[in-house]
């Protein structure tokens, strides 16, 4: 009869496992790893090659099991990468929001007197 590992005592040596220390392994030879690092050599302030190794390490965090601290973050590097694969230019993103929000109405119920708003009218 097989006993389970708790019933062995290894449930001690099971967390331990999981909660040691990380080890990140990089092939130093595969071509992803060889550009970034030939980009990298080429301009340290490169910002999209930056982008790409957070991108590298955080993708395999995920495929590792782990949670990311800021989700949002990962996104819009994600984002980034697309507008720059679609060779798309950045744009403000003031300039944007202001486009993609509708004006406000005006506040009608003081213009008329004793008119009802839409939301009383469902009522």
């Amino acid at each position: 009869q097989l006993a389970c590992p708790l019933d062995l005592g290894c449930h001690s040596v099971m967390s331990g496992y999981m909660m040691s220390k990380k080890t990140m392994e990089i092939n130093p030879r595969h071509s992803i790893v060889s550009e970034l690092r030939r980009k990298s050599d080429a301009d340290r302030a490169d910002k999209t090659v930056k982008d790409l190794v957070y991108l590298l390490f955080d993708t395999a965090l995920l495929t590792s099991g782990f949670s990311l601290e800021d989700p949002t973050i990962y996104a819009s590097r994600i984002f980034r990468m697309i507008k720059l694969g679609l060779s798309i230019d950045e744009e403000p993103e003031a300039a944007s929001a202001s486009e993609d929000v509708p004006p406000l109405e005006a506040d009608t119920a003081a213009g008329t007197s004793g008119a009802q708003s839409s939301m009383e009218d469902v009522d």
